[in-house]
């Protein structure tokens, strides 16, 4: 795959007031236009209270993952604009390392599965703490996806300056891109999504994931960190659950 994919993604292209009204429209579609100005009035409030000092701290977060590694993937010194787009998106926030490490070593004890086989994607990538902390496995390849320059700028730079005695893959890269566009490699897969999407991206993201399995059968195995809509991957023809916790769901291809 090709890594430079920055021209694709430039900040003008992502725009704050079309964000709002892509989120709010497909609200009001489903819960109608009053509920939706409702849930958008509380958005941008607390959107507002999360911008406080207090709150700000509170966003650093799991860092002594970026103090033993020396990178940036903590969410606080994420700036205003993208913390607004998030919103509207997904806000950032990273993973934490036991908890993955959990999700990865349960997956290997319920399923047959050989890391070497397989290509590993984080859809709303952000910095890029996930693609690090699967780098500690023998992936084939690993690929981040993120809509928001900034956060990809800041998982490039994590991704050059990362090292590890624990690392087992150095294929790693970052893409800047639509993750709801994402084009699936026809090679066995593990997805990775923290909630990176309202439900309309959700569905997208599902609806192609079918069809690149329709189209190209093989093995898959879905991650859902913080399953808030799981019910629409519960939906899928083609994914069936197979185990999980209040904290996450895994689905693997049928």
């Amino acid at each position: 795959m090709d890594g430079n994919h920055d021209a694709a993604c430039a900040p003008q292209t992502i725009s704050v007031s079309r964000s709002a009204w892509r989120w709010w429209k497909n609200l009001a579609a489903r819960d109608g236009r009053v509920a939706a100005t409702r849930q958008l009035l509380s958005a941008l409030f607390e959107f507002v209270r999360d911008s406080t000092p207090e709150r700000r701290r509170q966003r650093y977060g799991d860092a002594e993952y970026d103090w033993d590694y020396r990178v940036n993937t903590t969410s606080a010194a994420v700036g205003w604009r993208d913390r607004l787009l998030g919103v509207f998106h997904s806000p950032y926030q990273p993973t934490e390392a036991a908890l993955f490490h959990e999700m990865i070593a349960a997956l290997s004890a319920k399923a047959r599965f050989d890391f070497p086989d397989f290509i590993f994607i984080d859809l709303g990538s952000g910095k890029g703490r996930t693609l690090l902390m699967a780098s500690d496995y023998p992936f084939r390849h690993i690929v981040g996806v993120e809509l928001l320059p900034a956060l990809n700028y800041a998982a490039q730079e994590n991704l050059s300056k990362y090292h590890s005695e624990s690392q087992k893959c150095f294929a790693i890269e970052s893409i800047c891109a639509d993750a709801t566009e994402f084009a699936f490699p026809v090679e066995p897969i593990v997805l990775f999504l923290f909630n990176p999407f309202p439900e309309f991206g959700l569905r997208r993201v599902i609806a192609n994931l079918e069809q690149s399995l329709q189209e190209h059968p093989r093995r898959a195995y879905v991650f859902y960190h913080n399953p808030l809509l799981e019910h629409v991957v519960a939906e899928s023809v083609a994914m069936k659950k197979i185990f999980g916790t209040h904290q996450y769901a895994v689905y693997a291809s049928d």
